[in-house]
């Protein structure tokens, strides 16, 4: 990796790319955003992205692809059976996991329905270091539960635990001993804990976790969404990893598991996804239900042209200056808000910055989903779109009592190879003028609640006028600025 100091001794983030393409962005008045905020209901997911000045909702499929991948794209073989295209790319794949069969998917969460389908029945039981939104939904459709075992270090916002997303072995050990392992269809490792902050696992906790499967002949499945971070934060926290290269680092986590899916809108930054598969039993089992959900073997419900483009992305994912910028930028934003005391998750992880919404707004508690009311705060504040990632992200209890998150988060993503320095420092100035008004922000209450995954296109009002009075506190501070 490219290793620049400055002369200043400053620790800046430093772009390995320039800019060859580029797009307009619109900042509306703090007014029109309050208006605009609430026509969205106060979900960040229903504004449109002409209101939006920094979109830091996710990294899936907004990454900037680089020239290599572009060009790629003019040679898609657009045959809806026996394309090029995918014998490219499923030969990338098994060149990148070792395993001979790979299944397409149009996105992770497409993958997970697949694995779902084909192993999960009523009662069954799937332990991970932490779940994803549409992965536990997946399960529980289908009549099973989750069981989360991530360290407990994972779920305090701020310790020294280099790998907060480890799984702990002990509890795993226990939950087989407890429902026994015929009632477990595979345990799920995800490489990049999305709802925890992006934390990483180690890759001796992963080699524990596969000795224990391997133990009781549990299958082992990796979602590799976030991956190229977990890979570089190896590299950069693992003493055994220092001097590999990630080549290396990729070979010995893939060897542990029988299964990988991934979404490549994040792992190779492009739109599509796919499942490498070792054994063929496994493929066979899965291969039938691509065509009934995703469209044909060879496209699996993406485009060709996307398709050569994650080819080129897999490739990226293996140059160090590449998966580096990500966290790099990701450190210096959280940094700046910890050194100016405004309460992040630390150490940063990957996916974006975190901002530790129980801390920033003690005063809401969480039955008035602190986490969603920041996010709607700093949009009306900076134009700036996070993603709530606390309890509105959860599912309600049977009951329907509500299952408070293990962490308030508001995620602020930093989609790769997308935002200037500048830009974030933009970002940081905004949240820190929130921070420094916070008694200002009130909670927010449901107007319209979905029963399955409501985050994304739930609506809710403000509970009280706090949003009329951070906007009039805006035009104190900041005159006729935007």
């Amino acid at each position: 990796m490219a290793n620049v100091k400055f002369h200043s001794g400053r620790q800046l983030p430093l772009e390995m790319h320039k800019v060859r393409i580029v797009q307009k962005l619109f900042l509306p008045p703090v007014e029109a955003r309050l208006r605009l905020m609430n026509e969205a209901g106060n979900n960040t997911f229903l504004l449109q992205n002409k209101d939006v000045f920094m979109d830091m909702l996710t990294d899936s499929g907004v990454n900037a692809m680089s020239d290599l991948q572009q060009s790629a794209m003019l040679r898609a073989d657009d045959a809806y059976a026996g394309s090029e295209t995918y014998n490219r790319l499923a030969a990338k794949v098994r060149e990148l996991f070792h395993m001979d069969y790979f299944l397409p998917a149009h996105q992770g969460r497409a993958a997970e329905n697949v694995l779902a389908t084909a192993y999960l029945k009523p009662g069954d039981v799937v332990p991970m270091n932490f779940h994803f939104t549409t992965t536990k939904a997946h399960i529980t459709r289908l009549g099973g539960a989750v069981e989360e075992l991530i360290v407990k270090e994972g779920l305090e916002a701020v310790n020294d635990c280099p790998f907060k997303g480890n799984f702990d072995i002990p509890r795993l050990e226990a939950l087989i001993g407890k429902v026994g392992a015929e009632k477990i269809p595979f345990v799920r490792v995800e490489a990049g804990t999305n709802l925890v902050g992006g934390q990483p696992l180690s890759l001796q906790n992963m080699r524990e976790v596969a000795a224990v499967c391997n133990r009781h002949g549990i299958k082992l499945v990796l979602d590799a969404s976030l991956l190229q971070d977990n890979l570089w934060f190896i590299k950069q926290r693992e003493p055994e990893c220092r001097d590999w290269p990630i080549r290396r680092i990729v070979d010995e986590v893939a060897k542990l598991f029988d299964i990988i899916y991934f979404s490549a809108r994040k792992l190779g930054f492009a739109r599509g996804g796919g499942i490498a598969i070792r054994d063929k039993a496994d493929e066979v089992r899965m291969k039938e239900l691509i065509p009934l959900y995703e469209g044909f073997l060879t496209y699996g419900g993406m485009s060709v042209r996307e398709m050569e483009a994650i080819v080129v992305g897999l490739d990226e994912t293996l140059d160090e200056d590449v998966i580096s910028q990500g966290p790099q930028f990701i450190e210096y934003m959280a940094g700046e808000l910890h050194r100016r005391g405004v309460p992040v998750v630390l150490p940063a992880g990957g996916l974006g910055c975190h901002i530790n919404a129980t801390a920033f707004l003690d005063h809401i508690p969480q039955s008035q989903y602190p986490a969603g009311a920041l996010a709607a705060a700093l949009y009306i504040a900076g134009g700036i779109r996070g993603m709530e990632r606390g309890t509105l992200s959860e599912q309600r209890n049977e009951d329907g009592s509500e299952r408070f998150a293990e962490l308030e988060l508001l995620r602020l993503a930093m989609p790769r190879r997308v935002y200037t320095l500048s830009q974030v420092e933009y970002a940081i100035d905004r949240v820190q003028w929130l921070y420094e008004n916070r008694r200002l922000v009130g909670g927010l209450t449901f107007v319209e609640e979905p029963s399955v995954l409501r985050f994304f296109f739930g609506r809710l009002a403000p509970v009280g006028d706090w949003q009329e009075k951070l906007v009039a506190k805006f035009r104190a501070d900041f005159g006729d600025s935007l």
